[in-house]
């Protein structure tokens, strides 16, 4: 089997109320044996049984028959299923709505990299060999590890057997720190193979009398994978390998992903959904600090913006809000209200809304706090902003926001969204605010490492996709300030409007402590931004869409019509490819279908009307879906496949059409 091993299922067309069963046919490199354990766990998921017998080189039939015998076509997630298991994966997850978020975010925009990015000094000798074997020890006891996606029908994780962890070694000189975490950030990951994490070790420069200074380390992650909390633990599981040869002690830890997910499934929801309906302002009510002006989008790219409280303004800071019944985070949270309020132009009493990432780690489930998947959730955090309230009732409302939001931290943003009105694919929320509290590693594991002449740092945060157009990072660094970093997208936020931005931030939480009067008004601490341009933020473009049709490869007019069902999400280049490298007669046509269940798109399909509607990942869903509403006799064959690369999902498309064509004979 290669390494990207997509397969292809090839049917006719199967009416609503069709008969008893369903035949198919899967083309790939697969063994009727394994086969035959794929369609019996595809049974176990589902009310329908599915079995599959060779018939023929490369070829297996799949019947696919209801379980009690009724009648009606299987859904897209059968054969979703059946791709997914057949390509190498051992079990798949259903994933909460801001996981699906993030997946979705990065196959429709795979030139943004959506990775993360952290890094620390490593002093003294590196066993690159313990080292790597270490890494591979903590892939094969976290399961989170060994997962990658899979976008077929619904995003979701697919779990491998094993993974590889890449991890390079450079020398001193081979390429600047700063290139070489740009470098990183931009290569991105696969998202459709496992071991969407890796480590890169650069030398650092020879120091007299034989030494070198401490060895810099990066790791990159997947932001749909995992959450930097979440990387803070896989590094405690790697230094534990690390200090003891490179090898973890007993098997697979649980809990792990699947058994937050099933707990995540039985969740009574009724209390969240009765919270919901109040806490949130209702759609179009709140101020978000976005505004259309008009003004053109900016270039492509992510910014990074960097502030600090020192050390004492921290303390200062921290003693103001505890001294009030709060935290220093509570003080950010108001001080970002302000901030949008502003940037809004607002005036009087106004509900203002903003993201509040949430880990989750700890919700009511056993050992959840040492999951190292991505558990939380930015939720939306509502406060409502009156200049004439005093400064320390704005601060109550974000405090106790903040712990009513924490009793539901496991809600998906998906209900969020459905419970206050919204529309499913409308954002609750324009810029969010992440403050993090990292996990520390054991004083007993430092000395471990320290006795085998090792010493690390904490880990630093460098870089991560901000996923909303304006994202405020906060964190305390090693001397005890608040570091703060705004990460932007550019087509949303300007350099010169994200620094004022900050400033203005820096500046209101460096003044709060100042305010000892309980009268001390909203007002009074917007007056100090009197003067100061309000940065804009501007609301993210819209994505182009393309034409409906187009005609890729015009072909002999009596042939087929091949159609490859266009929806976000595609694998890119497996369309293009296909159409460079068939070799068949048939005209091959691109098609956007904007509802993937609605068959009215076929005809502006122009050509014969005999069509082979074809899909690569949710293409294939969809291309399913349009041919089991269309009018029988509309479209004769389907050929959908599973994600992988661009490459692979063109070969996998190639393979069915070949079956078509040999079946049409």
């Amino acid at each position: 089997m290669s390494d990207d091993p997509v397969l292809a299922v090839v049917f006719a067309p199967v009416p609503a109320a069709s008969g008893p069963s369903v035949e198919a046919e899967l083309c790939g490199s697969l063994d009727p044996g394994p086969a035959e354990a794929v369609a019996a766990r595809v049974t176990q998921r589902h009310a329908y049984t599915v079995t599959a017998e060779a018939s023929g080189a490369g070829r297996l039939t799949l019947r696919v028959a209801h379980a009690d015998g009724g009648r009606g076509r299987p859904g897209a997630a059968v054969f979703a299923d059946v791709l997914a298991l057949a390509g190498g994966a051992r079990d798949t997850v259903t994933v909460a709505g801001h996981q699906q978020d993030l997946i979705r975010a990065a196959v429709e925009e795979p030139a943004g990299g959506h990775v993360g990015q952290v890094a620390w000094n490593w002093t003294g000798q590196v066993d690159l060999t313990r080292f790597t074997a270490a890494w591979l020890s903590v892939a094969d006891r976290e399961t989170v590890l060994r997962a990658a996606f899979d976008w077929t029908h619904l995003p979701r994780l697919v779990l491998h057997d094993w993974a590889a962890i890449d991890v390079a070694h450079l020398a001193h000189g081979a390429v600047s720190w700063s290139d070489l975490i740009e470098r990183d950030r931009l290569r991105g990951f696969a998202p459709h193979r496992p071991g969407l994490l890796r480590v890169t070790l650069l030398e650092g420069p020879p120091r007299p009398g034989g030494t070198r200074a401490p060895t810099r380390v990066l790791l990159t992650y997947h932001r749909a994978l995992l959450d930097e909390r979440g990387v803070h633990l896989l590094l405690r599981e790697f230094y534990r390998a690390y200090a003891r040869g490179g090898a973890l002690p007993g098997r697979e830890r649980r809990p792990d992903v699947r058994d937050h997910a099933r707990w995540l499934a039985r969740q009574r929801t009724e209390a969240a959904r009765a919270y919901w309906a109040t806490a949130a302002a209702p759609p179009e009510t709140a101020a978000r600090g976005t505004a259309d002006d008009g003004s053109p989008a900016g270039p492509l790219g992510t910014g990074r913006v960097h502030r600090r409280l020192r050390p004492p303004q921290t303390t200062r800071l921290r003693t103001w809000a505890a001294m009030r019944g709060a935290g220093e985070s509570s003080a950010l949270h108001a001080v970002w209200a302000l901030l949008l309020y502003r940037a809004a132009g607002a005036a009087g009493p106004v509900p203002v809304s903003f993201g509040v990432h949430l880990s989750a780690r700890d919700i009511p489930m056993e050992g959840a706090a040492g999951i190292p998947g991505l558990l939380g959730n930015p939720l939306p955090m509502t406060v409502t902003v009156d200049p004439a309230e005093p400064v320390v009732g704005l601060l109550g409302q974000a405090r106790d926001a903040a712990l009513d939001l924490a009793v539901h931290a496991w809600v998906p943003g998906d209900r969020v969204r459905v419970w206050t009105g919204r529309n499913p694919d409308a954002e609750l929320f324009e810029t969010g605010i992440v403050f993090d509290n990292r996990v520390e590693l054991p004083p007993a594991l430092l000395a471990e490492l320290r006795a085998q002449g090792v010493e690390v740092d904490a880990p630093r945060s460098i870089s991560a996709h901000p996923g909303l157009p304006l994202t405020l990072a906060a964190r305390h660094d090693a001397d005890g300030g608040l570091a703060l970093t705004v990460r932007y997208d550019r087509r949303c936020l300007g350099d010169v409007d994200a620094s004022a931005l900050l400033s203005h931030c820096v500046r209101l939480l460096r003044s709060l402590p100042d305010h000892h009067d309980p009268q001390s008004s909203v007002g009074d601490l917007l007056e100090l931004l009197q003067g100061f341009e309000v940065p804009r933020v501007l609301p993210r473009p819209p994505v182009p869409e393309g034409p409906d049709v187009a005609v890729l490869r015009a072909g002999d007019p009596s042939a087929d019509t091949i159609v490859l069902v266009r929806t976000p999400g595609v694998p890119v280049g497996t369309y293009e490819a296909l159409a460079r490298h068939h070799r068949g007669p048939e005209r091959i046509v691109s098609l956007r279908a904007a509802r993937p269940g609605d068959p009215s798109v076929l005809s502006r399909v122009p050509g014969p009307r005999r069509l082979v509607l074809c899909g690569a990942g949710p293409g294939g869903a969809a291309a399913y879906e349009m041919a089991c509403a269309a009018d029988e006799g509309t479209v004769a064959a389907v050929v959908m496949t599973g994600v992988g690369s661009g490459p692979g999902c063109a070969r996998a498309l190639a393979n069915g059409l070949k079956s078509v064509r040999a079946g049409s004979r």
